[in-house]
């Protein structure tokens, strides 16, 4: 067993997914170009969401800890120093409560240091924005590419406007943003993409991984699907399930942020 000097842990924190297949392109990518980024880092994964812990172990029997247990399996194992890097998008409530988490043992450690969510400031959405449409060069001017982003009740929740409003100021007029739970919503982007009149409209997550509401709420057979509502307004649909997390760029991204905090900047 390789011996890590200095007893140092980086902690990658997911909301977590129960679709095996969207988690190896994604929060295990994520995690495996975090670890060659930090080599001499002993890896841990947690997740946030106790309710796909349960559905995974009682399915899979699959163990993923939560971020209490991490971080007592750091302790057990004789960690002093901590890097934290969450695959969130916002600092929105998992964020916050991952963090209210690990501070409740941060006297157990030599230094714990956190990594910024993926959108945390203007540059960082900017180069998101780039990362991900490097990905639809062949996008053209007949078509609208609309992403899904899940949204948040909290004051977070405004980057999802103003990633829609830097899409258009970077000279991507024919791209929008929403979100399933917050603003701008479904319909304020029906009414935009219905202004442009695009040939056909491409429908993608803006989530680390395509999971559930990628699956349901945005390329599902309900009625109330963004793909169903896009073709009752009249418009060819084409899905796009890739979640951000398969985004080299995006990846990248997240080694920037992890990078930054460990040399305190």
């Amino acid at each position: 067993m390789k011996t890590y000097i200095g007893k140092k842990a980086l902690l990658v924190v997911s909301f977590g997914t129960s679709f095996g297949k969207t988690r190896a392109k994604t929060i295990d990518q994520i995690e495996k170009d975090l670890a060659e980024a930090f080599p001499d880092y002993q890896m841990y994964r947690a997740w946030t969401s106790k309710m796909i812990i349960a559905k995974i172990l009682r399915r899979d029997g699959i163990k993923i800890p939560t971020v209490k247990e991490a971080v007592e399996q750091m302790l057990a194992d004789g960690v002093s120093e901590i890097l934290v890097q969450p695959t969130h998008l916002v600092n929105g409530i998992e964020n916050d409560q991952m963090k209210e988490d690990i501070r409740s043992y941060e006297s157990a450690f030599a230094s714990v240091s956190f990594g910024e969510p993926l959108l945390s400031s203007t540059e960082d959405q900017e180069k998101a924005i780039q990362a991900v449409m490097e990905e639809f060069t062949e996008l053209t001017e007949e078509q609208a590419l609309v992403f899904m982003g899940h949204g948040t009740t909290r004051y977070a929740n405004s980057v999802y406007a103003a990633l829609d409003y830097m899409m258009k100021d970077l000279g991507y007029s024919n791209a929008f943003l929403g979100t399933v739970e917050a603003y701008p919503s479904l319909d304020t982007l029906l009414k935009k993409v219905g202004e442009l009149r695009p040939g056909k409209v491409l429908l993608a997550p803006f989530m680390v991984v395509a999971g559930d509401h990628a699956i349901c709420d945005m390329s599902g057979e309900d009625e109330d699907s963004w793909r169903s509502r896009f073709e009752a307004a009249g418009f060819t649909v084409e899905c796009v399930m890739k979640g951000l997390g398969e985004y080299p760029g995006i990846r990248k991204l997240y080694i920037e942020h992890a990078k930054a905090a460990e040399s305190g900047l």
